[in-house]
């Protein structure tokens, strides 16, 4: 999911092969593209435009003007993709085979890499990355438990542990110093502060949180986007105080 504006958002069906743009007022889809195969992670490159991967090593952008969905070019990429986002006009991409990182430019251009050989065993499934305003980049590893910092040329800047991070998932930015996380077989929203390097338990089972898979969040109305399960049909939305 991607938040596009304060009522808006992006989400990439997996069951129908698209991307739907929501009206978060009225609960309704009012655009959709099709596309050719299946979708999966989402990221705003601009106010206007999203980028989306499609099947292993493709990534579609995808515009929006005036509540329509178009397609735009195709990129692709250098392997399997299992994680995705943006950061200072370029895509950051995973990779789930000996997993690694890339930078690419916005016409496919690989900018940076980061252990391509597989020697530093950092990551073992860096599924899901978010972008701080800033242009670190966080990435949830649920095979190592562990959460990445890094920065905008893939140099690592701190690991984060807790036994709060029981197979971590979906990760988004609130602010700079707030990075939320869901924690999936822990039932539970993480609130990690980089700064101190804690944690703290946002949300739990209490709030109907149950495997949350996928979130987002939306600075202008302080709400989060939760998606429990992969293959769910309801996106849950929480006020954050």
């Amino acid at each position: 999911m991607a938040v596009v504006s304060p009522d808006m958002l992006l989400a990439s069906n997996r069951s129908e092969m698209c991307v739907q743009l929501l009206d978060c007022l009225k609960g309704e889809v009012v655009s959709k593209v099709q596309l050719q195969a299946t979708p999966w992670k989402i990221c705003l490159t601009d106010s206007k435009t999203a980028a989306v991967q499609v099947g292993d090593k493709k990534i579609q952008m995808i515009k929006v003007k005036d509540k329509i969905l178009t397609q735009g070019r195709e990129l692709t990429v250098s392997g399997a993709i299992i994680g995705l986002t943006s950061s200072r006009n370029s895509l950051v991409v995973s990779y789930g085979s000996q997993p690694w990182l890339e930078v690419i430019s916005m016409d496919g251009k690989v900018l940076h890499q980061f252990d391509k050989s597989g020697t530093s065993k950092q990551f073992k499934v860096p599924f899901f990355m978010c972008t701080t305003p800033g242009g670190s980049v966080f990435i949830s590893d649920n095979g190592t438990h562990t959460i990445t910092m890094v920065d905008a040329q893939l140099n690592i800047l701190q690991t984060f542990t807790s036994p709060m991070l029981e197979v971590p998932c979906g990760i988004t930015a609130v602010t700079g110093d707030q990075i939320l996380v869901c924690s999936y077989s822990n039932n539970s929203l993480v609130l990690l502060q980089p700064s101190t390097n804690t944690m703290s338990t946002l949300l739990g089972k209490d709030d109907e949180i149950a495997h949350p898979y996928s979130l987002t969040y939306c600075p202008d109305q302080r709400k989060g986007y939760v998606a429990t399960s992969s293959y769910t049909d309801t996106i849950k939305v929480y006020q954050v105080s």
